[in-house]
């Protein structure tokens, strides 16, 4: 079912219904469903393979999901992607860069496909760049430059047309400290008295518990606890307890970090 900006749920940057992402005989996501709100970040937890990144290609309309579905806004990503196309920006786990472009060349081509004006698509680009301190990179072929480097530069990308969602996989990979800082700042800062959401997934704790309002925790594709920190503690019984220690407690993890723990000492 399509979607406009009358239809259900058309002022919520992100809807996901019993989704289900199966590649074979091999289940990544199973019937997920989670919403993120006008003005937060709903960060996505999970594993490797615990089916992040299944999700966020069904959310950018790159996967057909198996079930269920996504409104993005009020719109299915597989129905009308371009409408989805143009209120999302994706940061991908993998940086996708053009190598035999340099990193100006590739903004100019994002805001031509954005619709951006050359003087906005510029201005943009360069105060990015000198927050991120990649100016002097800016006419160096993509393929020469580090990863670190490159990530900045995809990051740049999803922000250029300051997307209504911003759907970021793993965002701060290869990122300097600085720049994570500046990140977390912007990040806090987008969905602040606007009505714009972020799927924000990340592999390290401490980050989501700053960064994110709410969180979902995923494991081998299925949403074993979602919420904010407090409810999650609330819970779990644990009224001191760490994101990470929520998260192992959820994931049934623990006794196998204690084993593994002790394994390699020893003991």
């Amino acid at each position: 079912m399509g979607g406009s900006a009358g239809a259900p749920g058309a002022q919520i940057p992100l809807s996901v219904g019993e989704l289900r992402v199966q590649y074979g005989e091999k289940v990544a996501v199973q019937n997920l469903s989670l919403q993120v709100r006008a003005g937060e970040v709903y960060g996505l937890l999970g594993s490797n393979g615990a089916g992040k990144s299944s999700t966020m290609r069904c959310v950018v309309g790159l996967l057909r999901p198996t079930h269920g579905g996504v409104r993005v806004f009020g719109v299915d990503p597989v129905l009308d992607p371009i409408p989805v196309k143009q209120r999302v920006g994706y940061v991908p786990e993998t940086p996708l860069l053009f190598d035999a472009l340099t990193p100006w060349e590739f903004l100019e081509f994002v805001s031509s496909v954005r619709g951006l004006s050359v003087a906005v698509g510029t201005q943009r680009a360069l105060s990015y760049a000198d927050a991120l301190q990649v100016r002097a990179e800016l006419n160096q072929p993509i393929a020469t430059l580090s990863m670190g480097t490159k990530q900045k530069f995809q990051l740049i990308a999803a922000f250029l047309h300051q997307p209504t969602l911003l759907v970021l996989d793993e965002p701060f990979n290869n990122l300097d400290p600085r720049s994570v800082r500046i990140m977390k700042e912007l990040i806090a800062q987008y969905v602040r008295d606007q009505p714009r959401g972020v799927l924000f997934s990340t592999h390290t704790m401490e980050v989501a518990q700053q960064v994110c309002h709410r969180v979902g925790i995923l494991d081998h594709g299925v949403l074993k606890g979602e919420g904010d920190v407090a409810t999650l503690r609330a819970n779990l019984a644990r009224g001191d307890a760490t994101l990470e220690e929520i998260f192992l407690r959820l994931t049934d993890e623990e006794d196998g970090v204690r084993e593994a723990v002790r394994s390699l000492g020893g003991g």
